[in-house]
């Protein structure tokens, strides 16, 4: 299998710690690319040409890191990351949701702030700062409602907070949400987040 990633993308990282939670990082050819410039592989197998992406032996090409996360949840038989049925479903699913919103939020403050001087919407970046800020508080509302065994909402949550600290250092979403940060501190140093950070070798 192949897969396309960014090593700085928190939606890609999540993948990479799932494939390994799952003991499945082994199987993948990591397809190091820039989703930024064009790429003919990706385009290739992926039209929207964005990362993560996908390439299975046996199938077509998935994308979207829910998709890619739910397909390799189930394709090796240790613990679900993703409950099969119940409360516990739809609340890791839910969290899954609340992180890549954070990651989306993100990542858009991030490009626009690239953007030129001038040209920036100001007011779009307080907006989306302010769903940064107030969607940490809603992490830690919900965190002791997730399921204790390792599940796909704490490594969405992980790779989006570990995002936060390496693109937005200033932004203080630890301010006010003293059991997000004390879970993070924790979950930041799982091996497998610890090999996925954007400067590891």
């Amino acid at each position: 299998m192949k897969l396309f990633y960014s090593k700085t993308s928190p939606y890609a990282r999540k993948v990479l710690v799932t494939a390994m939670e799952k003991g499945l990082c082994g199987q993948l050819d990591l397809v190091v690319c820039d989703p930024h410039g064009l790429d003919e592989e990706l385009l290739a197998v992926n039209p929207l040409h964005r990362v993560p992406t996908l390439m299975r032996d046996d199938g077509p090409a998935l994308y979207d890191s829910p998709v890619i996360c739910e397909w390799l949840d189930a394709q090796a038989e240790t613990s679900q990351l993703i409950p099969q049925a119940g409360p516990e479903r739809w609340a890791v699913l839910k969290g899954q949701a609340l992180a890549d919103g954070i990651m989306d939020d993100a990542v858009a403050n991030v490009m626009e702030s690239r953007r030129p001087e001038g040209r920036q919407s100001l007011e779009q970046m307080a907006v989306r700062t302010e769903a940064l800020l107030r969607s940490a508080g809603t992490l830690e509302a919900d965190l002791s409602g997730w399921p204790d065994s390792l599940n796909l909402a704490h490594i969405a949550a992980g790779c989006a907070l570990a995002y936060l600290d390496f693109r937005l250092p200033g932004l203080g979403w630890r301010d006010g949400n003293p059991a997000l940060s004390d879970w993070f501190e924790g979950f930041a140093r799982l091996p497998a987040m610890k090999a996925t950070r954007p400067d590891a070798e």
